[in-house]
Protein backbone atom coordinates (compact mmCIF):
# COMPACT_ATOMS: atom_id res chain seq x y z
CA UNK A 1 0.00 0.00 0.00
CA UNK A 2 2.90 2.61 0.72
CA UNK A 3 4.29 1.44 -2.59
CA UNK A 4 1.14 2.65 -4.08
CA UNK A 5 0.59 5.34 -2.81
CA UNK A 6 4.53 6.68 -3.03
CA UNK A 7 4.21 5.65 -7.14
CA UNK A 8 4.27 9.52 -8.65
CA UNK A 9 3.65 7.88 -12.11
CA UNK A 10 0.32 7.01 -10.53
CA UNK A 11 -2.53 9.27 -11.56
CA UNK A 12 -3.83 8.64 -8.40
CA UNK A 13 -1.21 8.27 -5.84
CA UNK A 14 -0.81 10.49 -3.03
CA UNK A 15 2.95 11.52 -4.16
CA UNK A 16 1.35 12.76 -7.88
CA UNK A 17 -1.33 14.48 -5.97
CA UNK A 18 1.85 16.45 -3.62
CA UNK A 19 3.82 16.67 -6.77
CA UNK A 20 0.48 18.26 -8.96
CA UNK A 21 0.45 20.97 -5.86
CA UNK A 22 3.95 21.77 -6.20
CA UNK A 23 3.90 22.10 -9.71
CA UNK A 24 0.96 24.52 -9.86
CA UNK A 25 3.28 26.49 -7.72
CA UNK A 26 5.94 26.22 -9.66
CA UNK A 27 4.03 27.41 -12.85
CA UNK A 28 2.52 30.76 -11.30
CA UNK A 29 5.96 31.51 -10.79
CA UNK A 30 6.65 30.81 -14.46
CA UNK A 31 4.06 33.57 -15.35
CA UNK A 32 6.22 36.04 -14.05
CA UNK A 33 8.57 34.87 -16.80
CA UNK A 34 8.51 36.60 -20.57
CA UNK A 35 7.89 34.02 -23.57
CA UNK A 36 9.37 32.13 -25.40
CA UNK A 37 10.59 30.67 -22.27
CA UNK A 38 13.59 27.87 -22.01
CA UNK A 39 13.48 25.03 -19.20
CA UNK A 40 16.60 23.13 -18.48
CA UNK A 41 14.54 19.92 -16.09
CA UNK A 42 18.32 18.64 -14.35
CA UNK A 43 16.76 14.49 -14.29
CA UNK A 44 13.65 15.19 -15.33
CA UNK A 45 11.78 13.29 -18.09
CA UNK A 46 9.51 13.50 -21.07
CA UNK A 47 6.60 11.38 -18.84
CA UNK A 48 6.63 14.17 -16.31
CA UNK A 49 6.26 17.05 -18.33
CA UNK A 50 3.59 14.89 -20.70
CA UNK A 51 1.68 14.40 -17.15
CA UNK A 52 1.67 17.81 -16.76
CA UNK A 53 0.69 18.66 -19.76
CA UNK A 54 3.20 21.40 -21.24
CA UNK A 55 4.23 18.75 -24.02
CA UNK A 56 1.55 20.33 -26.46
CA UNK A 57 2.96 23.58 -25.30
CA UNK A 58 4.14 25.99 -27.88
CA UNK A 59 5.36 28.80 -25.86
CA UNK A 60 8.66 26.53 -23.65
CA UNK A 61 11.23 24.71 -25.15
CA UNK A 62 12.06 22.03 -22.35
CA UNK A 63 15.58 20.46 -22.09
CA UNK A 64 15.77 17.03 -19.54
CA UNK A 65 19.30 16.48 -18.59
CA UNK A 66 20.06 12.79 -17.66
CA UNK A 67 23.03 10.60 -17.69
CA UNK A 68 21.25 8.02 -19.84
CA UNK A 69 19.53 8.98 -23.35
CA UNK A 70 15.96 9.26 -24.01
CA UNK A 71 14.26 9.37 -27.22
CA UNK A 72 12.16 12.67 -28.05
CA UNK A 73 8.71 12.42 -28.56
CA UNK A 74 7.65 16.17 -28.64
CA UNK A 75 9.22 19.22 -30.46
CA UNK A 76 8.60 21.11 -27.24
CA UNK A 77 10.93 18.47 -25.23
CA UNK A 78 13.88 17.58 -25.76
CA UNK A 79 16.00 15.12 -24.12
CA UNK A 80 19.51 15.14 -23.60
CA UNK A 81 22.45 13.61 -21.66
CA UNK A 82 24.57 15.31 -19.36
CA UNK A 83 25.88 15.85 -15.53
CA UNK A 84 23.75 17.33 -13.18
CA UNK A 85 27.18 18.56 -11.65
CA UNK A 86 28.66 19.93 -14.46
CA UNK A 87 26.53 21.60 -16.96
CA UNK A 88 29.76 22.18 -19.70
CA UNK A 89 27.61 22.50 -22.01
CA UNK A 90 25.89 25.23 -20.94
CA UNK A 91 26.67 29.66 -20.76
CA UNK A 92 25.90 31.38 -17.86
CA UNK A 93 22.26 32.13 -17.26
CA UNK A 94 21.95 30.30 -20.93
CA UNK A 95 18.28 29.40 -19.83
CA UNK A 96 15.30 31.28 -18.39
CA UNK A 97 14.46 28.21 -16.08
CA UNK A 98 16.81 25.43 -14.22
CA UNK A 99 14.20 22.72 -12.98
CA UNK A 100 14.67 19.78 -10.57
CA UNK A 101 12.52 17.68 -9.01
CA UNK A 102 13.70 15.53 -6.02
CA UNK A 103 17.44 15.12 -7.80
CA UNK A 104 19.86 16.67 -6.05
CA UNK A 105 19.51 14.32 -2.72
CA UNK A 106 20.76 11.14 -5.34
CA UNK A 107 24.46 12.24 -5.36
CA UNK A 108 26.24 10.61 -2.78
CA UNK A 109 28.22 13.39 -0.94
CA UNK A 110 27.60 16.63 0.04
CA UNK A 111 29.81 18.03 -2.04
CA UNK A 112 28.42 16.70 -5.31
CA UNK A 113 25.17 18.79 -3.73
CA UNK A 114 26.75 22.08 -3.91
CA UNK A 115 28.43 21.61 -7.58
CA UNK A 116 25.08 20.62 -8.54
CA UNK A 117 23.48 23.70 -6.87
CA UNK A 118 26.37 26.20 -8.26
CA UNK A 119 25.64 24.96 -11.72
CA UNK A 120 21.99 25.65 -11.43
CA UNK A 121 22.54 29.08 -9.90
CA UNK A 122 25.00 29.43 -13.21
CA UNK A 123 23.31 28.53 -15.67
CA UNK A 124 19.13 29.87 -15.11
CA UNK A 125 18.30 33.09 -14.75
CA UNK A 126 15.44 31.80 -11.96
CA UNK A 127 15.99 28.17 -10.61
CA UNK A 128 13.09 25.86 -9.03
CA UNK A 129 15.11 23.18 -6.89
CA UNK A 130 12.39 20.60 -4.66
CA UNK A 131 13.97 18.13 -2.32
CA UNK A 132 12.58 15.62 0.42
CA UNK A 133 13.50 17.15 4.20
CA UNK A 134 16.21 15.54 6.31
CA UNK A 135 13.65 15.54 8.90
CA UNK A 136 10.72 13.86 7.29
CA UNK A 137 10.04 10.72 9.86
CA UNK A 138 9.09 8.89 6.57
CA UNK A 139 12.16 8.40 3.94
CA UNK A 140 10.63 8.59 0.56
CA UNK A 141 12.74 6.27 -1.47
CA UNK A 142 13.18 3.27 1.11
CA UNK A 143 9.42 3.62 2.67
CA UNK A 144 11.19 3.07 5.97
CA UNK A 145 10.43 4.90 9.45
CA UNK A 146 13.51 6.83 10.21
CA UNK A 147 15.79 5.51 7.61
CA UNK A 148 18.06 8.40 6.93
CA UNK A 149 19.12 8.42 10.89
CA UNK A 150 20.25 4.66 11.22
CA UNK A 151 23.81 3.92 10.82
CA UNK A 152 25.09 3.41 7.05
CA UNK A 153 26.03 0.06 8.24
CA UNK A 154 22.57 -0.75 9.68
CA UNK A 155 21.06 0.49 6.62
CA UNK A 156 23.16 -1.34 4.24
CA UNK A 157 22.68 -4.81 6.11
CA UNK A 158 18.47 -4.17 5.95
CA UNK A 159 18.83 -3.67 2.26
CA UNK A 160 21.23 -6.56 1.85
CA UNK A 161 17.77 -9.40 3.16
CA UNK A 162 15.21 -6.86 2.16
CA UNK A 163 13.77 -4.70 -0.51
CA UNK A 164 12.92 -0.80 1.04
CA UNK A 165 10.97 0.68 -0.90
CA UNK A 166 11.99 0.98 -4.44
CA UNK A 167 15.43 -0.60 -4.03
CA UNK A 168 17.13 -3.72 -2.70
CA UNK A 169 17.25 -6.30 -1.81
CA UNK A 170 20.70 -6.67 -2.81
CA UNK A 171 22.94 -9.70 -1.29
CA UNK A 172 26.39 -8.21 -2.39
CA UNK A 173 27.49 -5.94 0.87
CA UNK A 174 29.46 -3.26 -1.53
CA UNK A 175 25.89 -2.98 -3.92
CA UNK A 176 23.81 -2.49 -1.18
CA UNK A 177 26.03 0.20 0.77
CA UNK A 178 25.90 2.29 -3.20
CA UNK A 179 22.58 1.45 -2.70
CA UNK A 180 22.44 3.21 0.43
CA UNK A 181 24.98 6.11 0.11
CA UNK A 182 23.52 7.08 -3.37
CA UNK A 183 20.46 9.23 -1.11
CA UNK A 184 21.40 12.00 0.84
CA UNK A 185 18.73 14.17 2.24
CA UNK A 186 19.30 17.85 2.73
CA UNK A 187 18.47 19.97 5.82
CA UNK A 188 16.90 23.08 5.94
CA UNK A 189 20.28 24.59 6.74
CA UNK A 190 21.90 22.70 4.33
CA UNK A 191 19.47 23.76 1.49
CA UNK A 192 20.49 27.52 2.58
CA UNK A 193 24.07 26.83 2.28
CA UNK A 194 23.19 25.72 -1.58
CA UNK A 195 21.15 28.46 -2.59
CA UNK A 196 22.13 31.34 -0.32
CA UNK A 197 20.11 34.13 -2.14
CA UNK A 198 16.69 31.50 -2.46
CA UNK A 199 13.28 31.85 -1.06
CA UNK A 200 12.77 28.19 0.50
CA UNK A 201 9.23 27.16 0.29
CA UNK A 202 8.07 24.20 2.88
CA UNK A 203 5.62 21.69 1.65
CA UNK A 204 3.78 20.76 4.95
CA UNK A 205 2.30 16.93 5.59
CA UNK A 206 0.56 16.54 8.93
CA UNK A 207 2.37 19.52 10.45
CA UNK A 208 5.50 18.62 9.67
CA UNK A 209 7.75 19.55 6.44
CA UNK A 210 7.66 16.92 4.13
CA UNK A 211 10.00 18.84 1.71
CA UNK A 212 12.00 21.66 0.61
CA UNK A 213 11.75 24.03 -2.56
CA UNK A 214 14.67 26.47 -3.62
CA UNK A 215 13.24 29.39 -5.84
CA UNK A 216 15.30 31.70 -6.81
CA UNK A 217 15.87 34.49 -9.82
CA UNK A 218 11.81 34.55 -10.66
CA UNK A 219 10.44 38.65 -11.58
Amino acid sequence: MLRDLADSDSPRSFANRLRSRRFEQFEAWATRMPRPLRILDVGGTTAFWENRGWHERTDVEILTLNLEPEPQQHASVKPIVGDATNLVDFADHSVDIVFSNSVIEHLFTFENQRRMAAEVRRVGKAFWVQTPNFWFPIEPHFHFIGWQWLPLAVRSSIIQRRACGWRGPCSDPVGAKRLVEEVRLLTRKEMEVLFPSAVLIPERFGGLVKSWTAVGGFN
